[in-house]
């Protein structure tokens, strides 16, 4: 597992040990095809990486010049290579751009009180990779769906498994891509706006 492109391009990050099922990494291949499709939204983004994992999507973020990157997780091996790797990232890096961990559990709902007050005006780009198994994917978009931390020209990008159905539209939120690859899948939503 690697960091496709940005300042830390090619960076190999630390990952799960192959008989380690509760952590899923999003594979190279998608994380370059979702980056992507996100061109230049992530250039001085605040990022959102929620079941964060091995930090992977997030550091990808920061790689590419994103400007807060906050990693929120509970898995206590997660938590462990969020660390690591996010250490690794930061090694010899001079800029202003900023990385914060946060453990707290998802299932139990979304940190609000606990997110920086950099990020007070919400997140530019929100990544949720809720664990397949544990069917919580509904809630989670339902939560963020009812919350303020997305901005206006925000974009949500959920990743599930490629034959789950989500809602193409909330009441906050509208589907506005979806893409397949492999057994993975990203939905990508977009907060409605009121009609002005």
């Amino acid at each position: 597992m690697r960091i496709i492109s940005g300042s830390q391009k090619g960076r190999k990050l630390f990952s799960p040990p192959p008989h380690e099922k509760s952590i899923r990494p999003t594979s190279d291949r998608a994380r370059e095809a979702l980056f992507s499709i996100l061109g230049e939204r992530v250039h001085n983004a605040r990022v959102l990486d929620l079941f964060a994992g091995t930090g992977a999507l997030g550091l990808e973020a920061f790689s590419r010049k994103a400007a807060l990157v906050v990693f929120v997780d509970n898995n206590r091996l997660a938590l462990d290579l969020i660390k690591k790797n996010v250490l690794l990232c930061l090694s010899g890096y001079t800029g202003t751009r900023e990385l914060r961990v946060i453990p707290h559990d998802l299932s139990k709902g979304l940190p609000v009180k606990k997110l920086p007050l950099e990020a007070a005006s919400g997140f530019n780009l929100i990544f949720a990779d809720p664990p397949y198994a544990k069917n919580i994917s509904l809630s989670v978009l339902d939560s963020l769906n009812k919350s303020n931390l997305l901005t206006e020209d925000g974009m949500l990008i959920m990743e599930e498994r490629f034959d789950i159905t989500l809602p193409s539209q909330l009441s906050q939120l509208r589907l506005v891509d979806r893409r397949v690859y492999g057994e993975n899948a990203f939905w990508l939503y977009v907060p409605i706006l009121p009609m002005r």
